[in-house]
């Protein structure tokens, strides 16, 4: 079985991962981040370094997602491939950051990718706002992210919303703006009781 976690930056994805793993002794899947060779420069220069970092994602979430397919554990990702290629890159492209030619190239290929793997079991997505998002990228403290735009995060959010208001599959949504899973067990707890409805209940959705 395959539970991704999809959510904006600092939208608690990797928290989540790891306390959903521990409880349900699942095997957790990170994204790549505290390795990832062009991600500082990205911070520094997005428009130079945008089409190198999607790549580098979609490469890496690739490999994952054939992996998973070939895996008997139960396996929570942290972020899926969906979001590179229907949030991160057309969000550079809208923004004027990566050009039509890069992102058609990186398109194409994703769709090839997506013509050879299957959608999650279940999609739990972090609905977050602005402020709560910024709050949590400052509690964390990664140097990089300190010249994360405002605007930048913005428009994440907003295909976000788009595209999860027009997702097909099994989806989950928690508001990480008031359930603090992280902080409170009794959030933690709601979080729990909601997948254990969506995946063990009684008259499970086919």
């Amino acid at each position: 079985m395959h539970i991704a976690i999809a959510g904006n930056i600092g939208s608690g994805k990797t928290t989540l991962t790891k306390m959903l793993a521990a409880h349900y002794g699942w095997t957790p899947r990170f994204e790549s981040v505290d390795y990832n060779p062009y991600l500082a420069d990205f911070y520094e220069d997005m428009e130079r370094w945008s089409f190198n970092l999607q790549i580098y994602f979609l490469n890496k979430r690739f490999k994952d997602v054939v992996e998973i397919s070939k895996c008997k554990e139960v396996i929570i990702q942290d972020r899926t491939i969906y979001e590179d290629a229907r949030i991160f890159a057309p969000n550079l492209h809208g923004m004027g950051l990566m050009s039509s030619r890069d992102f058609e190239n990186y398109s194409d290929l994703f769709d090839l990718m997506m013509s050879l793997v299957s959608k999650p079991d279940l999609l739990i997505y972090l609905k977050s706002s602005i402020p709560n998002l910024v709050s949590q990228i400052q509690k964390r403290g990664r140097e990089y992210e300190k010249s994360i735009r405002i605007d930048y995060l913005t428009g994440l959010n907003e295909r976000y919303e788009n595209w999860i208001r027009n997702y097909d599959g099994k989806l989950l949504v928690i508001d990480a703006d008031n359930i603090k899973f992280g902080n409170r067990e009794e959030d933690f707890a709601k979080v729990t009781e909601m997948i254990d409805n969506e995946l063990f209940g009684l008259f499970p959705q086919q």
